[in-house]
Parts: structure tokens; C-alpha cells; sequence
């Protein structure tokens, strides 16, 4: 509906243009946004910097919405990817099956999460981004709306696979939407509007699904989501306005040609000649040609991916962690994941600090390094991560309060939000234009291995216990902790010697 109202606003500014220049008969002169060139085509663009229409010059708590509406389809739909683990036990025994059988319903979701991030990128910047969140997010939703029907096992999981096939485009559009709205000084605060609640996703999902499964039976944790999806999907239907420059262009030039007769009118978009397929060819090959060529990209995807990892792991080892080593129910386990909302939720109190810094940069320099970025992860983020799985580890035991490995998982929580945001924005202004791709990859290699690592982690938490266990993942996270550090020094030079990233030292 908002889109509407926007495409109006466009012809209304289009209508007033033309009658400023002589009610539309002015054929060879080009609107002030326009650029004459040749006799082959008039270039149409905005109306200066300041162009009401350019999303870009909304008022900052217009902009907060718009982003806030993107990370509530993110939300919904990673809570989706996790809320499954929280009935394994009552869907096993439902469909007669183990339990590692059991939780192939939340891998194949995540592994579905990976295969679609690769292909949605290319769809939005052809048809911008509200047609893709809208039409994946209506698909999405009747897909879980079939799991939530699945008469059998065979067709639940594929349903769960297609599910989070479709659901996948906030995460690889969602960066392009932030880009759109805010500028580098402002990503500094804007980013984490957007990745906080999205980043809440999976934890929450377990949380919903804490008493849902004994009371109300496994398949009321498809309905719930399917309620939760379908009212976000009525709200950015009805609020959220395009944010994709080219293709807010490409209206307001079709609305001149409409206008005018003149055909000549012409939007940036309609100048490029790769087909859609071209596109996807690119979309699918590149992110994996950047992963062989570029440090950057290795050491981020390799970091998220363990941070997923420890994250998805805990779907199945909440239940060693917490309920067998305290005796708790499985509904009290889940409830267990508050602790990392809280530690996510963490995360805003140094928004201010890093934006205060980024300021005071760009006021410095007239730009905003990358590597500014990395403060989210530096200032504590990034240790914080293995030192709460080993005082997890180490405490979980009915000697010593349950409350203390509580407290490790806010710690967990902050660290890994803290890591999640800078490698998302950190590769975006690190890659500029190969941004997408190198998100693509990011997207990919965390969510298919997530989604294998789901079904493991049950017998790795049976075979060799609790402590050995997050011993063996703190060890892990341990190791990554000083790439955000190494990235601030050595980062610009590794930069400089890249094919794909931004040479200049920003």
C-alpha cells in the first residue's frame, strides 16, 4: 500500500514538472533531473541531493521504520529456522523416528536458508526490494503453512527445506536496503537496528517454543510462525515503501514517457543490458571465485560460520547444558534462552560510543576506513565469546548454581552480535560493489554448514559430554579472536593488494 501512495508521489512530482516546463509539450527540453544525451535517450535521475523522493533523504525516524520492518521479516523467519529443535523429542515420536532424524527438520531449513541467500540478491535489483520481501515472504509462509499439514515425514522436511529456501532474502537483501537508506556515518547505528532483532531470530524461536509442543502438540510450532509471519507480511505490505534507487528511477522515467510520448526517457536501469539469467550466472559463481582470491572473506565467513556453529549446537546441547545436568524440563531449557536475548540486547549500549567515533573520523578524514567497523568485535565482542563457552563449560555442573552458566550465555549473546555485525558491515565497505557476493558466500557457508551441524550436535554432546565439548568450541572461538585485531592493522594493506576490494585507504 505504501508503495502505492509512493508511485503516486512520483507522478505528482513528474506532473508538476512538466507543467513548470510548459504542461509536458517541451519534448526536446529535459527535466532538471534529466540528462540530455544524444538524440538516443534522456538520462532521468533525482532532482539534486536533496530530491524528496531519493529514500536516502527520509528523516532519520522514517528511515529507523523502514529499517525496523526489514528486520521484523528477519525475525520472523529465523525464528522459524530454530523453533523446530524445540519439539524434536514430540516430532520424533510422532513420526516413529530417532531423534537425530528428528532435528534433519531444522537442518534442512538452514540448509535451504543457504541454497536460496545465493539467488535473491540479483531479483531485488531487478525488481526492487519490496516485490522480493513481499512475494519470497508470502511463499515462505505457505510452505510452513504445508509443514504444519505434512502428513507424513518424507514431505515435512521437504517442506521445511522450501520454507527456508524462500525465507532466506532478508538476510542477502537486507544489506542492500540498509545501503539504500543510510549513509557511512549513519551504517554506524542503523546496522545494528536492523541485525539486533534479526540476530534475535533463532533464540527467540526457541524461547516461543518452550511450552508449545507439550500443550498444544509439535504442529502448533508451524502456526505460530505462520501467524507471526503473516502479520509482519501485512505490516510491510501496508508501510514499507521501495528503498531501491534505480527502480524508484525507472518509475519516475515511465511515468514521463507516459506523460510526454517522448520515449526517450530513459532510468539508469534500463541502460543495462545483462539479462536477469546473466545476473543469477554472476550471483551463484562469483561469491565462490572472491572465497579463493580474498583473505577478507575467508577469515569472516570461516568466523561466522563457527559462531553458527557454537549457535546451532546449543539447539540440542541446551538440553545436556541445562536440562540434564540440572534436572530442569525440557520447557524450562528453552526458557533457558533468554539469557542470550539479554546478552544480544547488550549490544546497544556501545552503539553510541562507535558512532561517536565514527563521527569524529569522518569529521577528521571525509570518509569512514572500514576497519572502523571492527570495533564492535574489538571492544570485547570477540573475546567474550570463548570465554563464555569455557565458564559455561567449566560451571555447568549441580555442585555450582545454575545461574552461573546463565550468566555465560549473556555473555555468548553479546559476543556473537558483536561478530555478526562487523562482519556484515565490514565486508560491505570493504567490497563496495562485490558487496553482495561476498555477503552471498557469508550467507551460504554458514547456514549449510548450520544446517549439517544441527544434526550432530545431539550425539557430539552425548558422546563426550558437556565440558569436553564446549572446551572444544571455546578452543575453536579462542583461535578466531584475534582476526578482528589483525583485520584493523593489516586490514588496508590487504585491501590494497585485492582485485575486488576497496584499494583506497579510507
Amino acid at each position: 500500500m505504501e508503495a502505492y501512495f509512493q508511485y503516486r508521489r512520483i507522478q505528482k512530482a513528474v506532473r508538476r514538472d512538466l507543467s513548470e516546463r510548459g504542461n509536458g509539450t517541451l519534448e526536446k527540453q529535459p527535466p532538471a533531473s534529466a540528462t540530455a544525451s544524444g538524440d538516443d535517450y534522456i538520462l532521468v535521475g533525482w532532482d539534486g541531493p536533496d530530491d524528496p523522493l531519493n529514500p536516502a533523504n527520509q528523516s532519520i525516524p522514517r528511515k529507523v521504520i523502514m529499517t525496523l520492518l526489514v528486520s521484523l521479516i528477519a525475525l520472523a523467519v529465523t525464528a522459524a529456522s530454530s523453533i523446530d529443535a524445540s519439539g524434536v523429542k514430540e516430532y520424533s515420536d510422532y513420526f516413529q523416528v530417532s531423534e537425530v532424524v528428528g532435528s534433519l527438520a531444522t537442518g534442512l531449513f538452514l540448509i535451504g536458508f543457504a541454497s536460496g541467500s545465493l539467488l535473491s540478491g540479483p531479483f531485488s535489483e531487478t525488481f526492487g526490494r519490496n516485490a522480493i520481501y513481499s512475494t519470497t515472504t508470502l511463499v515462505y509462509l505457505i510452505f510452513i503453512m504445508a509443514c504444519g499439514l505434512a502428513p507424513n515425514l518424507q514431505a515435512h522436511l521437504i517442506f521445511r527445506f522450501l520454507a527456508g529456501f524462500f525465507a532466506s532474502t532478508p538476510l542477502t537483501c537486507a544489506g542492500g536496503t540498509v545501503a539504500d537508506l543510510w549513509d557511512p556515518v549513519q551504517k554506524a547505528y542503523a546496522f545494528p537496528v536492523y541485525s539486533v532483532p534479526s540476530f534475535t531470530g533463532p533464540v527467540l524461536g526457541q524461547v516461543i517454543g518452550s511450552y508449545i509442543p507439550t500443550t498444544l502438540g509439535w504442529r502448533w510450532l508451524e502456526w505460530i510462525m505462520l501467524i507471526m509471519g503473516g502479520a509482519v507480511l501485512v505490516i510491510v505490505l501496508l508501510f514499507q515503501p521501495e528503498t531501491y534507487g534505480n527502480l524508484i528511477l525507472y518509475w519516475k522515467a515511465k511515468i514521463y514517457r507516459q506523460e510526454t510520448g517522448d520515449q526517450r526517457y530513459r532510468a539508469p536501469m534500463e541502460l543495462k543490458h545483462d539479462s536477469l539469467a546473466k545476473h543469477l550466472k554472476n550471483s551463484v559463481c562469483r561469491p565462490f571465485t572472491l572465497f579463493y582470491s580474498e583473505l577478507i572473506i575467508i577469515l569472516m565467513s570461516l568466523y561466522l560460520t563457527i559462531i553458527y556453529i557454537i549457535l546451532f549446537t546449543f539447539m540440542e546441547g541446551y538440553t545436556y547444558v541445562f536440562g540434564k545436568t540440572y534436572g530442569i524440563s525440557q520447557p524450562l531449557t528453552s526458557i533457558c534462552w533468554c539469557g542470550m536475548v539479554i546478552g544480544i540486547l547488550l549490544i546497544s549500549f556501545i552503539v553510541p560510543v562507535i558512532y561517536s567515533w565514527t563521527v569524529k573520523e569522518y569529521q577528521r578524514t571525509g570518509a569512514v576506513a572500514p576497519e572502523t567497523r571492527l570495533w564492535y568485535a574489538m571492544l570485547g565482542g570477540a573475546p567474550a565469546v570463548p570465554i563464555s563457552l569455557f565458564w559455561m563449560g567449566w560451571t555447568s555442573n549441580p555442585s555450582i548454581s545454575i545461574w552461573s552458566p546463565l550468566a555465560a550465555t549473556i555473555l555468548f549473546g553479546y559476543g556473537m552480535t558483536a561478530i555478526f555485525i562487523v562482519a556484515y558491515m565490514y565486508l560491505i565497505d570493504s567490497y563496495g560493489i562485490y558487496s553482495a557476493s561476498a555477503l552471498g558466500f557469508l550467507v551460504f557457508t554458514r547456514y549449510m554448514v548450520a544446517g549439517g551441524i544441527t544434526v550432530a550436535g545431539g550425539p557430539i554432546y552425548r558422546s563426550i559430554g558437556v565440558h569436553y565439548t564446549l572446551t572444544i568450541l571455546g578452543s575453536i572461538s579462542a583461535a578466531m579472536t584475534p582476526v578482528p585485531y589483525l583485520l584493523y592493522i593489516y586490514g588496508p594493506s590487504i585491501r590494497k593488494r585485492s582485485k575486488y576490494a576497496v584499494n583506497a585507504d579510507k
